[in-house]
């Protein structure tokens, strides 16, 4: 039993907490000279914890080359609590039940489904209960990724669906509970691969599908700008009066470089009905000189965004969230030939581990941060 499970955590609680996560077994002393509490303090805070259900004593440790009593030893329970995330696509709904750590307990997943403002919440009520009802554990948090832009939970512009028309955070919080989070996917994605992936401290992972989007974290913590605007590199222009964009713009990056663009033109050079993925790794798989040049000049133009946003956040690593990309890691090198400036030959370009997933583990985290009050969470490592 969660006492209080949906407060914020006192500094201190959360400082004990990070430090037993960050060792995995640790005792109440090493706690006491780790966060420079006094043994009374960790006896007192360690105590509400172990009474909260978040950690549990593991058994002795070594008494240490001064003998005396041996340590009772202490780890975190990421089995306190779950959380639900959900990555809302176009055209499809995943989610997921996890524990605190990103474990997943269960999850579903619909595609070809019609998304809008009024099939949204039935949609996620549906899924809310289904998830909920498979195992028996308390919910801390819910986390909605949308794809568009948000502003402190609101959604602001969603360029290829209406869910702009709607307050869904409002509606939700009106049927449940526990927080809610309303974010943009991409967001999501790199705070994803901060908690459950990376060392890093700062990183920006590119999220491409039918747009291009950039989620940055500095230390844990989203750089979203002032009006949640900030990671739009699909909408930075590549050429000025190109192409019309639904932002409003000519010529943005995500009407030349992103999947869906890639998937238009190979289905119309290779005359093909419908490409997705798995043919354009076909096509890569068989050398097909047409496809091979068309993602050629797909990894030049994306590296004018992603040297444009090194430029203004100078991260230690820029992750490339791609099907293309996962399916085809060679691309990268194509990339990184193009990235010629000293700023941007530091820093380091790779695929993402966690793939179409990180969305939904970056749900999970932010919904951890806030319930743990630990904004420099790590659970990977």
């Amino acid at each position: 039993m969660i006492i209080n499970k949906y407060k914020i955590r006192e500094q201190n609680e959360s400082l004990i907490l990070k430090g037993i996560i960050d060792h995995k077994n640790i005792s109440r002393a090493e706690l006491s000279t780790l966060t420079g509490l006094n043994k009374a303090s960790v006896s007192s805070i360690t105590k509400t914890l172990l009474d909260d259900g978040l950690i549990f004593e593991t058994g002795i440790g070594s008494a240490g080359t001064q003998g005396g009593r041996k340590p009772i030893m202490l780890q975190f329970n990421p089995k306190a609590a779950g959380i639900l995330s959900f990555d809302i696509g176009i055209d499809y709904l995943k989610g997921t039940l996890a524990y605190l750590d990103g474990t997943e307990v269960v999850s579903l997943q619909k595609k070809r489904i019609t998304v809008d403002a009024k099939t949204v919440l039935p949609l996620l009520e549906q899924a809310i209960n289904e998830l909920s009802k498979a195992v028996a554990v308390e919910v801390v948090g819910l986390c909605v990724a949308v794809h568009g832009i948000v502003n402190e939970n609101k959604i602001v512009f969603t360029p290829y669906y209406d869910l702009d028309t709607l307050d869904l955070y409002q509606e939700l919080t009106a049927r449940y509970e526990y927080p809610i989070f309303i974010e943009n996917e991409a967001n999501l994605a790199a705070l994803g691969e901060y908690v459950f992936s990376l060392d890093s401290k700062t990183l920006v992972s590119l999220s491409i599908h039918s747009g291009i989007g950039a989620g940055i974290v500095d230390h844990g913590v989203l750089s979203k700008g002032q009006y949640g605007e900030a990671g739009e590199i699909g909408h930075s222009i590549l050429y000025p009066n190109g192409k019309q964009c639904p932002c409003g713009n000519h010529g943005c990056l995500e009407q030349y470089a992103s999947n869906s663009v890639l998937y238009e033109t190979l289905a119309a050079v290779k005359k093909l009905d419908y490409v997705d993925s798995a043919i354009v790794k076909e096509l890569i798989d068989n050398n097909d000189e047409e496809t091979l040049q068309e993602l050629k000049n797909n990894a030049f133009l994306l590296s004018v965004g992603i040297n444009n946003i090194i430029a203004v956040y100078d991260p230690e690593v820029v992750v490339i969230n791609s099907s293309i990309y996962r399916n085809s890691p060679a691309l990268l090198s194509v990339i990184e030939k193009h990235l010629t400036s000293r700023i941007a030959r530091k820093v380091l370009i790779q695929n993402s581990d966690l793939g179409s997933q990180a969305t939904l583990y970056g749900g999970i985290a932010l919904c951890c941060q806030n319930f743990l009050n630990i904004k420099e969470l790590k659970f990977h490592s």
